[in-house]
C-alpha cells in the first residue's frame, strides 16, 4: 500500500482503494483563509520541517493510484527523509486506512449512503502535528470558522518560521518551545481569549517538555487512555478531546457529539425543523458504530 519509488528527490506514493485526489483537495480548500498550506492547479503544496531542515513539499495526484511529491526546497533524497515526508503524508490523508467496511456499511443507510455516493474517496483529512490539532481545536472554541483561520495565522505569524519562494511565503506552525517562553499576554494579544491562551501555554510547555506527544498517547494502548489524558489538560473538554482523537490520532470511533456542525449536518441531511437531540444522534450513529469519526467528517462536508 505505501510502496516508495525513488527518482532524485522526487517519489512515489501509492494509496489505497477509496482514495480520490480531488474530494480531498476539495476539503482542503474550503477556506481562503487558510495559511498552512496552497491548494493550486490541483496540486497541494505545504512546507515541512525534515530532518530539522525546512523543505517545500508539492503533492500531486493524475490517476487516483500513486500520489507524486516532489522537493520544491530543500530535498528529500535518504531514505529517513523519504520515510519521514510519507509517514507526515499517510497520516495527513489517513492512507492506511480500509475504506471497504465503511463504504459497505453506508450502502445499507440512505443518509450515508447519498454522502459516500457525493463525496467517494474523501479520507479524514489528519493533522499530523500534536501541538497544531490542539491548537487549532482550541483557538476554534465557540468561535466562527473565519475567525478561528485568522487566530491560527496569528499564532503562526507571530511563532512560527517561514520559508519565500517564487515570491509567495509558505508558513510552518510554531513548535510548542517557541510558545512556552511566552506570556499569556502575548497570546491574548492576538485575541485569543485568557483561556484559551492559558490552555496553549499549557499544552506548549507538557509537550516541550516532554510530557506529551503523540507517539506517547498512542502508547497508551486505547484512544479512551488518550481521551483522558488530554482530559487532564485545563481547557481541553470533551469536543477538543474527540476532535484530536478524530483528526491526530485517527480514531475512527471518534465522536464529538456536541459540535454545532455535526448538528447542524443532520439537520439538513435527515430534513428536520430543529436540530437533533443528544439522544437522537446517539440513536443515529449506533447504526455506524466503529465509524463514527467518517461518518462524521462526511457529515461536516456536506455543509458547504
Amino acid at each position: 500500500m505505501n510502496r516508495l519509488d525513488t527518482l532524485d528527490s522526487d517519489f512515489e506514493l501509492a494509496v489505497p482503494q477509496h482514495f480520490r485526489f480531488e474530494p480531498c483537495l476539495s476539503y482542503l480548500s474550503r477556506s481562503a483563509n487558510e495559511c498552512l498550506y496552497e491548494v493550486r492547479d490541483d496540486q497541494l503544496i505545504r512546507l515541512l520541517k525534515i530532518g530539522g531542515s525546512p523543505t517545500l513539499v508539492r503533492i500531486c495526484c493524475s490517476d487516483d493510484r500513486m500520489l507524486r511529491v516532489q522537493a520544491l526546497s530543500g530535498q528529500i533524497e535518504s531514505d529517513e527523509a523519504q520515510a519521514e515526508v510519507s509517514d507526515y503524508i499517510r497520516i495527513w490523508f489517513d492512507l492506511d486506512r480500509d475504506l471497504d467496511p465503511f463504504y459497505r456499511m453506508a450502502e445499507e443507510h440512505p443518509v450515508l449512503c447519498d454522502l459516500t455516493r457525493r463525496f467517494s474517496g474523501l479520507r479524514v483529512i489528519g493533522i499530523p502535528d500534536l501541538f497544531e490539532a490542539l491548537c487549532w481545536a482550541i483557538a476554534g472554541q465557540q468561535v466562527n470558522l473565519p475567525f478561528a483561520y485568522k487566530l491560527k495565522e496569528r499564532l503562526t505569524d507571530a511563532f512560527g518560521d517561514s520559508l519565500e519562494w517564487n515570491g509567495r511565503r509558505y508558513r510552518l506552525f510554531p513548535r510548542p518551545e517557541k510558545i512556552a517562553g511566552a506570556d499569556l499576554q502575548d497570546l491574548c494579544g492576538l485575541q485569543l481569549t485568557k483561556m484559551k491562551a492559558g490552555a496553549i501555554l499549557e499544552i506548549a510547555r507538557l509537550m516541550s517538555c516532554g510530557e506529551l506527544s503523540r507517539a506517547g498517547l498512542l502508547a497508551l494502548g486505547s484512544h479512551e487512555a488518550a481521551e483522558q489524558e488530554l482530559l487532564r489538560i485545563r481547557g481541553v473538554g470533551p469536543w477538543t478531546a474527540h476532535y484530536v482523537r478524530m483528526r491526530c490520532l485517527l480514531d475512527p470511533r471518534a465522536f464529538p457529539i456536541g459540535d454545532v456542525g455535526l448538528h447542524n449536518a443532520v439537520k439538513e441531511c435527515l430534513g428536520l425543523d430543529r436540530k437533533p437531540t443528544l439522544p437522537e444522534l446517539k440513536s443515529l450513529f449506533a447504526d455506524w458504530a466503529g465509524w463514527e469519526a467518517y461518518a462524521t467528517f462526511y457529515l461536516w462536508r456536506s455543509l458547504y
